[in-house]
């Protein structure tokens, strides 16, 4: 007996679109495995002290490279991730607040109260001062002033 077209089961578009987006990302991960493998295989493997020795302007290095950066700079770096999300949301929010209404103002007002109630916290902690205290600042000043 023929097999009609008809009691072939068609999958529904939603499935069709998952299937796309899981080939192209298999085959964007097997692309990249297959780079990373040629470079390998393919890539020189002759090691000595001069090709590890890093190059700086024809200088020969002296002393260590690793160096101690202050706790502050770790601290600006994620004050600035921080801020960078939190302006994200914002910016989200701002493009679509017409459809939000109030109750999408209500929420990123909170957003913005918890943001700046960590920010004040930090303040008040001392996670903001880089240098000497206040009271240091000041007698160093009378010190060079008299």
């Amino acid at each position: 007996m023929p097999v009609s077209t008809n009691d072939i089961p068609v999958p529904p578009p939603e499935s069709m679109e998952l299937l796309s987006l899981f080939m192209y990302s298999a085959a964007a991960v097997l692309l990249i495995a297959f780079l990373l493998v040629a470079a390998w295989w393919l890539g020189g493997k002759t090691r000595s002290d001069n090709k590890e020795m890093a190059y700086e302007s024809g200088i020969i290095p002296t002393g260590t490279a690793r160096l101690a950066y202050p706790v502050p700079f770790y601290l600006v770096a994620i004050f600035f991730i921080v801020f960078d999300v939190e302006a994200v949301f914002i910016f989200t929010w701002a493009v679509a607040w017409d459809q939000l209404g109030l109750a999408g103002l209500i929420h990123i007002t909170f957003f913005i109260v918890v943001l700046l109630l960590g920010l004040v916290w930090l303040w008040i902690k001392g996670g903001l001062d880089w240098g000497p205290s206040a009271e240091g600042r000041l007698s160093a000043y009378k010190k060079t002033d008299s």
